[in-house]
């Protein structure tokens, strides 16, 4: 059995229940709270290709030490967050409410319209472009993308994408190790309408 849990989304729709909550300052008032129709998936690992350790929950929270790596000198004054973060081994960690516009996207654009943070919810992998995401993290992701759908059900296939599909040239995550067609096939399984309703 895995040992992680699939996290429910609470009756108010903000937060996932059973699962770890790190609040951030990084995130404001959607122009239209109900306007949600779309997830970006990112890749972050602190230091770069490492993992494990408290460093996005520092990032996220602006609490990251410079001195801890040399790398963080550079992104130690970014005010930066994502609504989740799924760790290696599939725990999940909160950090903004799904209301709420967190600032993950930067500058970005889809479909002809700019501004993506206005309109998505950020799912992080820990992760990087070039090494597999791990299975858990897979079921996890799917299981809360399911939820979410249910949510809002104007987040359809099409609108499940990439850092990379929204500032191309700019971000690259989550990478080619991430497995588009696995988490296609996730999303697709007969026992998905049963998490849905499990999970919402």
């Amino acid at each position: 059995m895995p040992d992680y849990t699939l996290p429910q989304i609470e009756e108010n729709g903000d937060w996932l229940s059973n699962v770890r909550r790190v609040e951030s300052p990084n995130c404001d008032a959607r122009p239209s709270p109900g306007g949600i129709d779309m997830i970006v998936i990112h890749g972050i690992s602190l230091p770069p290709g490492e993992f494990g350790g408290p460093y996005i929950d520092h990032l996220f929270s602006n609490c990251l030490d410079a001195a801890a790596h040399d790398y963080f000198r550079d992104i130690q004054a970014l005010r930066v967050s994502a609504h989740v973060l799924i760790d290696r081994a599939g725990r999940v960690t909160q950090y903004v409410p799904f209301s709420r516009r967190a600032w993950h996207a930067g500058a970005s654009s889809f479909c002809g319209r700019s501004g993506c943070n206005d309109f998505s919810i950020g799912i992080e992998l820990e992760g990087c472009d070039d090494q597999a995401y791990t299975p858990a993290q897979y079921q996890v992701l799917a299981g809360i993308i399911g939820a979410l759908q249910h949510r809002w059900p104007a987040i359809t296939g099409d609108r499940i994408v990439g850092h990379s599909d929204i500032a191309p040239g700019r971000k690259t995550d989550p990478g080619p190790a991430f497995d588009w067609a696995h988490l296609s096939r996730l999303l697709q399984q007969p026992a998905r309408g049963q998490a849905q309703a499990a999970l919402s």
